[in-house]
């Protein structure tokens, strides 16, 4: 018999929640069985396997490389045939009724994001589900979706080719901004190659974050290579260093008008407009697309449109 055939599928779940929970007490009370138990199944699974999976402490397990690893290959395949399970028998039973959903939905997105638009949303479609788990890691870099084990990622711009699969939700604009005391201090652009003279605080994050583009409502266009003395990995600190008066830069429509809107940003030349960026929901490949995934990226989209 073959060693998949020996291991019980059932150790596997328990695997995974104790991965998931970091304590064999945490993991007995999700799963609703005996601490012992719980011990038992990994026990043996680590038996079957021939190599220790977790690191044990008073308090707490932490994953061994071979526990990680077969961590990162087994999670996704029983989260799907859990969602299977979940929608075939939810469809026998509630045709045309919402799934309810369980387990965990892991996402990630930009900081800025997280904070001013996904964590609002993820706090609707918590209450909306009470029986799901939620872990949002809001980071500036581009999370490995597979080997971290991420459900779907909110990526904000221009989406470069990948194995991954996206899905657009929105679009969003960008705005050029400066706070009034650096306006009244340098004087306001009357058009955009005037920028270059401007003291131009950089994104580092963006792909080329000292050209940019700009068009009229006449159709004329105006490309613009800038000069920038400070650079910046965050967009939280490029709106600090906005509002301080450091210098002038862009930032997409909903950080912009936070700002306008308080009072301690302008918008500069307005009537010259930047191109419009998408935002997407990106999710691993693979032909099942968990329910729980599915679930989210509708209602996020229907939340985005609503704003």
């Amino acid at each position: 018999m073959s060693l998949l055939g020996q291991i019980d599928l059932n150790s596997l779940v328990v695997f995974d929640r104790l991965v998931e929970c970091g304590s064999f007490t945490a993991a007995a009370e999700r799963l609703g069985i005996a601490k012992a138990r719980v011990s038992i199944q990994i026990a043996r699974l680590e038996e079957q396997l021939g190599t220790s999976l977790f690191h044990r402490t008073t308090r707490r397990v932490t994953l061994t490389d071979a526990g990680r690893s077969l961590h990162a290959e087994c999670q996704p395949l029983l989260q799907g045939l859990q969602d299977a399970v979940m929608q075939v028998g939810q469809d026998g039973r509630d045709a045309g009724k919402a799934v309810r959903l369980s387990g965990t939905l892991r996402l990630t997105a930009a900081v800025d994001h997280a904070v001013l638009s996904l964590a609002p949303a993820l706090a609707r479609f918590a209450a909306l589900h009470p029986d799901l788990h939620i872990d949002l890691r809001a980071s500036d870099t581009v999370a490995d979706l597979v080997g971290e084990g991420i459900d779907v990622a909110i990526r904000l711009g221009w989406l470069r080719d990948s194995s991954l699969r996206a899905v657009k939700l929105g679009e969003f604009g960008q705005y050029l901004v400066a706070s009034p005391d650096y306006l009244q201090r340098s004087g306001a652009p009357a058009r955009p190659e005037e920028l270059v003279d401007k003291e131009w605080l950089a994104l580092s994050l963006l792909p080329t974050p000292l050209t940019w583009k700009f068009s009229a409502p006449s159709g004329e266009t105006c490309s613009v290579q800038m000069k920038s003395r400070i650079r910046v990995n965050s967009p939280g600190a490029l709106r600090a260093l906005l509002r301080h008066g450091a210098g002038i830069s862009v930032l997409d429509q909903q950080a912009a008008s936070e700002g306008i809107r308080a009072g301690y940003l302008v918008q500069v030349l307005p009537e010259w407009s930047l191109p419009r960026g998408g935002v997407y929901a990106v999710y691993p490949p693979g032909r099942h697309v968990p329910a729980k995934v599915r679930s989210f990226i509708a209602f996020y989209r229907d939340y985005l449109d609503s704003l």
